[in-house]
């Protein structure tokens, strides 16, 4: 059994109709993604109000948890209803009374409809919540009594939980719970029989056996028995009456019932990690390896008991484990939802992370990504993705891309270049990406249009549409006919060969006399046609790269100069020269340039040469100098953010105002 459907209206920040929350699940995990505040923590709330969770530990319904409506007013009721399929024959049997019966084949489903309604006492004035959980398609079948609801409680693991305490004894200890309920310790063993005490072997014994063991023991030790001896013969029977038959009594403790013992028993116990040393152990009080032991607990009694629906809810379970841990956490979890229950249950979870390194670990299928309180699944059927597009992704989406799912904006890059220019440029027109919540996903050249196929819905409306601003940056590739000589692709006066010829077999770069007429506008088209719907645009390179580009828009100087700093680098570094004797060699080598190509793309051209080939000067590099370049400029006031508009390629700045907002110049 497990939860293939949750609708919650009226709760918190989920109204009603297109408003309220409504989402279909894949048995297994399913991992909530999204920025803060998106609604991934009121689901698992909504969960944990109508199902209860084993810690007892229930959410207390306030005023504020009712919706507040886009008309200015509070809900006057929250309806939550969880579809339950995949019904085993012991599922059937025990809910027999309240299922929905499928017909024409369809699935037996258990449908529970939780409703909180908001009423005010007419005469004290004050709140109160009356709750009902009943089943059926529209809540019409019978009430779901307490014990089978009982049957239902989740494990809820908190986010920042204290797990050092939580192992701790004492109390209602949640390790003790826990323990209590776990077969092995309920069932192993006999009891202790003190006539058995000539012939009894300790190994033999249940724990509650091995504590009235003990009891005994302590009970009959010579120091207790002396005292007790000692207090009725000198005091006891001094201040009794003739005829008292009162005897003072040493004993441990505890309660006569079986279950009650038990539990006082296992509040003694602890739980904690050690690592064993030649000649010590060494106690691990970390927070991290302690929440790992935790988990551990949890899902140790959730694996061993026979009985009860496995529901794992648990947020940010990153919390306090460093990425490595993370890993290993998350391939645990999916093991164990493959392994099963004995009793043929198939563990479900819910978790919730702000983890880039858990959502890389996650496969694509079991991500929602919330946003502005509306779920948008990743499964196949939901989404433009391909059945290629999800291998892909599955063998690239690394933490590092990951973060696309936290993100208000993305922009999508082809390379280090573009990841280290494109977020300066930003904030030097005024549209910084931290401000707007952008991240930048470097692909390093591959699937680019793949990554931006993630956030475009298989069947989108007004309503339902991500939302999120996708910016998609390519380059044409596409050179100007002077290019192949200047970067030595071709010798000076040779004819570039047509394409289609045998001897033209290799020739692999495309020059602009290739696609004469319209056929360049064509290329570039269907570039931008691979993710160019919905949230999602792609901006193609009007010219050829983005280096190219920036020095044919009006940064020739600065991209030649930051290229020079870069073939110097090392000798920047290692004090061999300097940045001024650098740039004073740059503008008589950048003078004589301009005077030797008479045409703006062979200039262009010329500059951009060094950054191609095998033995090229580094574009990454290169990137970080002209950031700086240009940021200082900005800084001396040598150059303006509505020159510097003016200076860059169109394409970049409309997908900078794409992932932010449109840019107002000054007239």
């Amino acid at each position: 059994m497990y939860i293939s459907a949750i609708s919650i209206e009226n709760f918190r920040l989920f109204g009603v109709g297109e408003n309220a929350f409504t989402l279909k699940l894949r048995p297994g995990l399913t991992a909530f993604v999204g920025e803060n505040d998106s609604g991934k923590t009121a689901v698992i709330d909504a969960l944990r109000l109508v199902l209860g969770t084993r810690d007892q530990d229930r959410v207390r319904l306030e005023t504020s948890d009712f919706h507040f409506t886009q008309q200015g007013s509070r809900a006057s009721e929250i309806n939550i209803t969880l579809t339950f399929s995949g019904l085993c024959a012991s599922d059937r049997k025990c809910f027999a009374q309240y299922l929905t019966y499928g017909t024409n084949g369809s699935e037996t489903q258990l449908i529970l409809n939780w409703n909180a309604k908001r009423t005010e006492n007419s005469k004290s004035g004050r709140l109160f919540f009356p709750i009902e959980w009943k089943t059926g398609i529209d809540g019409d079948g019978q009430h779901l009594d307490a014990s089978k609801r009982f049957l239902l409680q989740a494990t809820y693991l908190r986010p920042l939980r204290d797990a050092e305490r939580e192992m701790s004894s004492g109390r209602g200890s949640r390790l003790s719970q826990i323990l209590q309920h776990t077969e092995d310790i309920k069932n192993n063993g006999n009891n202790f029989e003190p006539d058995q005490l000539p012939s009894l072997d300790p190994a033999s014994l249940s724990i509650l056996g091995i504590g009235d063991y003990s009891n005994h023991l302590i009970e009959n030790a010579p120091g207790i028995k002396n005292t007790k001896e000692k207090l009725n013969s000198e005091y006891i029977a001094p201040l009794s009456f003739q005829g008292d038959n009162v005897k003072a009594q040493i004993r441990i403790n505890g309660s006569a019932d079986n279950g009650t013992r038990l539990r006082q028993l296992l509040e003694k116990l602890e739980l904690n990690l050690k690592i064993d040393l030649p000649n010590e152990e060494l106690d691990l009080k970390g927070l991290g390896s302690n929440n790992m032991l935790f988990m551990a607990c949890e899902l140790l009694l959730m694996k061993s008991e026979s009985e009860g629906f496995p529901l794992l809810l648990i947020e940010e379970p990153e919390a306090h484990l460093h990425p490595q841990r993370q890993l290993r956490l998350m391939t645990f979890l999916q093991n164990q939802i493959s392994q099963g229950r004995a009793d043929g249950q198939q563990l479900q979870i819910f978790a919730t992370t702000h983890s880039p390194n858990l959502a890389s670990q996650i496969p694509l299928n079991n991500l929602v990504l919330i946003r502005n309180g509306k779920p948008f699944s990743m499964k196949s059927e939901e989404t433009k993705l391909s059945k290629s597009d999800y291998r892909f992704l599955e063998r690239f989406l690394d933490s590092t891309k990951a973060n696309l799912f936290f993100a208000r904006g993305v922009a999508i890059v082809e390379g280090d270049a573009e990841s280290i220019l494109l977020p300066v440029l930003a904030r030097l027109i005024g549209r910084s990406f931290e401000r707007y919540g952008v991240s930048i996903v470097n692909v390093g050249g591959v699937g680019l249009s793949r990554y931006g196929r993630v956030f475009m819905r298989n069947a989108p409306t007004e309503k339902n549409g991500l939302n999120i601003p996708v910016a998609c940056i390519t380059d044409l590739d596409v050179m100007p006919d002077c290019a192949p000589v200047l970067l030595n692709k071709l010798e000076e006066g040779k004819p570039i060969p047509s394409l289609g010829k045998p001897d033209n077999s290799k020739r692999r770069w495309r020059v602009k006399s290739d696609y004469p007429g319209p056929k360049l506008q064509q290329k570039r088209d269907e570039i931008r046609d691979k993710a160019n719907e919905q949230c999602v645009q792609s901006f193609v390179a009007g010219e050829w790269t983005l280096e190219y580009d920036l020095a044919h828009s009006g940064l020739s100087w600065e991209l030649f100069l930051a290229t020079c700093y870069a073939k110097k680098d090392e000798k920047i570094n290692e004090a061999k020269t300097d940045l001024a004797t650098v740039y004073k060699e740059a503008c008589a080598e950048f003078e004589e340039m301009k005077s030797q190509y008479s045409s703006t793309e062979e200039l262009c051209s010329a500059i951009y040469a060094p950054l191609t080939g095998s033995n090229s000067t580094s574009k990454t590099i290169t990137a970080q100098y002209l950031a700086e370049i240009l940021t200082n400029s900005i800084e001396k006031h040598s150059l303006t953010p509505e020159l510097l508009i003016q200076k860059l390629p169109a394409y970049i700045v409309e997908a900078i105002e794409h992932v932010t907002e449109p840019l107002i110049q000054a007239q």
